[in-house]
């Protein structure tokens, strides 16, 4: 009996079982028996966790000391002979566990460990698997939530600055992933291929504002002390450039069908199809990168769904001229038959806006107005239609602030007449509006930056893309494919031939040295 009791000491798994029993007898005592449920949940929720970690401190110890099974060679071609037991932790989403394992060292070279190589262990103190955690949450909410999420739903206390150094480590291999991300199948997909961009302005720390930027607020002295005024914004902000892609049904209508939704008159709309929604869409944003690397990025996207160039390419803009420069070049740089469409939402704001130097705001006849010019403009007539409203203000007399609206609103269907081309993209289905990537800034950048903090570059690109890789459905292919990397970076490069050795079971004691 002596030596069964002696044995079951050694058992790295008897504190486990002694809690886990410990555990039934409460549940069985009239202790627990005088708990509602919702108080049983809340009092077994911490032991289950130092259950949990006690449970992978006992298989750490059965996988312990990691014996290489073969010789161990670092990448500067030195054998690592000297074999000492070395002692590390490892903060789990469970608590602190202990690590022991061999360290294989050699005079003058860094001590290697296959054990921790096998177990994929960072070299830092927390796990991936809280990281990951900590990404997951600072992709919803404030770093100061997520230290209070992640002590509420692991019990691990990480300071704010560790989720923020976290995060980034977290975000690094993202544009790597999407380079070997493999792209859904061209014949399973629809007909109607749609790339798009959009900006917006982040507020940053002046260290990490562009140059011009910087040196306007720099220039400007502040009016306020306590909050910035309009002005004073925008030259405290960096540009995100939001990025989408996707495909798309194609889906016919006719101007009719359009303007009652922008200009309604009453008029009662027959009943239609539902309009296709965006299938395996993409959606990301960089306020690191320039606008040119972000659309060569959409593009690439883009061709890797398309190969063959058999489906319709149309790139939807608000009429921003860069971008609408940078989609020209990129389609004649990779011989692209490329269809860019002008919003007509923006379009619909410039007739709208026109309309008030003839009408009141509130006026019956202001809605009739735009809605009989904005259907010429979706026959296809936008030049006809500038001409039109500049005559009528003319003839009308039309001075001062109503006059530069006018002049403002046919200049800008002048200049973009070539975008406005809406008869023939309804005929062929194509989509008219930028719902989808103003949609995607709301959620990418408004709805997690614009919460009254300056941020810096590295922590604010971080947070871009791992809300991204939720929003495009990626995040867990993406978190897979992140460990792999780490394993890589951490402990296959620093071997020879890029391949730790494997470990054999569990050898005598050696040892300890922390």
């Amino acid at each position: 009996m002596a030596a069964a009791l002696a044995a079951l000491e050694r058992d790295p798994f008897t504190a486990a079982a002694r809690q886990f029993a410990g555990m039934v007898d409460f549940l069985k005592s009239g202790d627990a028996g005088k708990l509602t449920e919702p108080e049983l949940e809340r009092s077994l929720e911490p032991q289950l966790r130092e259950l949990a970690r006690r449970l992978i401190q006992a298989h750490l110890e059965l996988r312990a000391p990691g014996e290489a099974a073969g010789a161990v060679c670092g990448t500067d071609g030195a054998p690592r002979e000297q074999a000492r037991l070395h002692e590390r932790q490892v903060e789990t989403i469970y608590g602190k566990v202990e690590v022991s394992r061999l360290g294989y060292g050699s005079a003058g070279g860094e001590s290697l460990h296959p054990l921790d190589a096998e177990l994929n262990l960072p070299q830092e103190l927390h796990s991936l698997e809280v990281r990951r955690r900590a990404a997951e949450q600072t992709a919803m909410h404030s770093f100061d939530e997520t230290v209070t999420a992640l002590e509420r739903l692991t019990g691990v206390a990480v300071g704010k600055r560790q989720v923020e150094e976290l995060v980034r480590r977290a975000a690094v291999d993202f544009d790597q992933f999407y380079q070997s991300h493999p792209a859904p199948d061209p014949a399973k997909t629809e007909s109607i291929l749609v790339v798009s961009a959009d900006g917006k302005g982040v507020v940053m720390l002046p260290e990490d504002l562009r140059e011009a930027t910087r040196k306007a607020a720099q220039q400007n002295s502040r009016k306020l002390d306590k909050r910035l005024t309009k002005g004073e914004k925008r030259n405290r902000k960096r540009m995100a450039t939001v990025a989408v892609v996707y495909t798309v049904a194609p889906f016919v209508r006719r101007p009719e069908d359009i303007v009652r939704s922008l200009a309604p008159r009453n008029e009662r709309a027959p009943t239609a199809d539902p309009e296709p929604k965006p299938e395996h869409k993409r959606v990301w944003a960089s306020l690191e990168k320039h606008p040119e690397a972000v659309l060569q990025e959409a593009f690439r996207e883009a061709r890797t769904r398309d190969p063959e160039r058999v489906k319709n390419w149309v790139a939807l803009v608000d009429g921003n001229p860069t971008q609408i420069e940078i989609f020209e070049d990129l389609a004649a740089l990779h011989d692209i038959k490329l269809t860019i469409i002008v919003d007509i939402m923006h379009v619909a704001e410039y007739v709208w806006d026109a309309s008030l130097a003839f009408f009141a705001e509130d006026s019956r006849e202001r809605e009739t107005w735009v809605g009989e010019h904005l259907l010429e403009v979706l026959r296809g007539k936008a030049s006809l239609v500038a001409g039109g409203i500049r005559r009528s203000g003319t003839r009308q007399r039309v001075r001062g602030k109503g006059r530069k609206l006018v002049d403002k609103c046919a200049d800008y269907l002048i200049k973009y007449k070539r975008y406005l081309r809406y008869d023939q993209y309804l005929d062929r289905g194509f989509p008219i509006a930028t719902g989808v990537v103003e949609g995607a800034c709301r959620h990418l950048v408004c709805d997690r930056m614009d919460v009254g903090a300056r941020w810096s570059l590295a922590g604010a690109e971080a947070v871009l893309r791992l809300r991204a890789l939720r929003s495009s459905g990626h995040f867990d292919e993406y978190w897979a494919y992140h460990e792999q990397q780490e394993y890589r970076r951490n402990h296959a490069d620093r071997y020879a031939g890029g391949e730790p050795p494997p470990v054999r079971g569990s050898s005598p004691r050696l040892k300890r040295i922390k």
